[in-house]
């Protein structure tokens, strides 16, 4: 599937480098055709992808898939191991218990964190290496935080919460590995931002589809930035919407309130700052330990 991109779209194209219109022309009709895949993408997660396309399939086949590479099934089992998602205290070492006990969803999820681990590594993205560290950090704590947000103030699928936390600014990670073909903009730090603030949620929900991934994690990538967005209930762009915020504000909680105020996605989780609070305090152990498990 390929995102539509119509011209009256375009966000104000940074005039600071000679390269940068040229660039974002480039990323349009990119986005347009759909042609949006990262660099240096584990073929294993490719497979998982595929075989996570099937609807009949089985938790024995997926395994099959998973430990077919040690580092994705060791991702797996560390995932269902964690103290978030494993309720019963009791450690697995099989696959397909895993499998089992996680679900396609957050199968998904460690694919994700293993291939983006993977690029973090690659030879031909080492220019952007302390880059893609400060976006990993970025997503696997909003992917913390969006699934202790979903299961405790909102009826949504916390697993896809989650994925939907970690894949938040993968868009970046595309644009960056794109730009170092214009020497001129990535040499121009502020007009670089520009593209990087502009660009990254269009990419994002086109690198999400390409993936086969549901509607509802695309669209929250795409629009989780607009703190006007009307809906008629809560949704998983809410999720990730207060999430992000409220990573920005780890430390120091004091100063959330006042910058939620007027963000409508705090009113729809029916999320005042005591609730936030008490989420970013009192849950940080479980957000600790979803973190490590993601491979932070």
């Amino acid at each position: 599937m390929s995102t539509s991109y119509q011209p009256s779209d375009e966000p104000t194209v940074p005039s600071a480098a000679a390269g940068a219109f040229a660039f974002v022309a480039e990323l349009a009709q990119e986005v347009s055709k759909g042609r949006v895949e990262l660099p240096s993408f584990p073929d294993v997660a490719v497979r998982v992808r595929k075989v996570l396309g099937d609807e009949d399939v089985s938790n024995e086949q997926i395994a099959r898939v998973v430990g077919s590479d040690a580092g994705l099934a060791a991702r797996v089992l560390t995932l269902a191991n964690s103290a978030a998602l494993n309720r019963t205290t009791k450690a697995v070492s099989e696959l397909k218990t895993a499998v089992n006990r996680i679900g396609h969803n957050n199968v998904r999820t460690a694919a994700v964190s293993f291939a983006i681990a993977q690029l973090r590594r690659a030879g031909e993205l080492k220019h952007i290496s302390k880059e893609l560290e400060q976006l990993w950090t970025e997503a696997t704590m909003v992917a913390a935080l969006s699934y202790a947000l979903a299961t405790r103030v909102a009826k949504i699928n916390s697993d896809e919460a989650m994925l939907a936390g970690l894949l938040h600014n993968v868009g970046k990670i595309y644009v960056l590995a794109r730009a170092h073909r214009h020497e001129t903009l990535f040499a121009d730090k502020a007009a670089l931002a520009q593209v990087l603030r502009d660009w990254h949620t269009n990419v994002g929900k086109a690198i999400v589809e390409n993936w086969g991934f549901p509607s509802h994690i695309a669209d929250a990538i795409a629009e989780h930035e607009n703190i006007d967005r009307s809906a008629g209930h809560a949704d998983v762009t809410d999720v990730l919407t207060v999430a992000v915020m409220m990573s920005g504000f780890m430390g120091h909680e004091a100063d959330l309130e006042l910058n939620m105020q007027g963000v409508k996605a705090f009113w729809r989780l029916g999320l005042d700052n005591e609730k936030c609070v008490h989420v970013m305090r009192d849950c940080a152990d479980e957000i600790a330990a979803l973190r490590a498990a993601l491979g932070n």
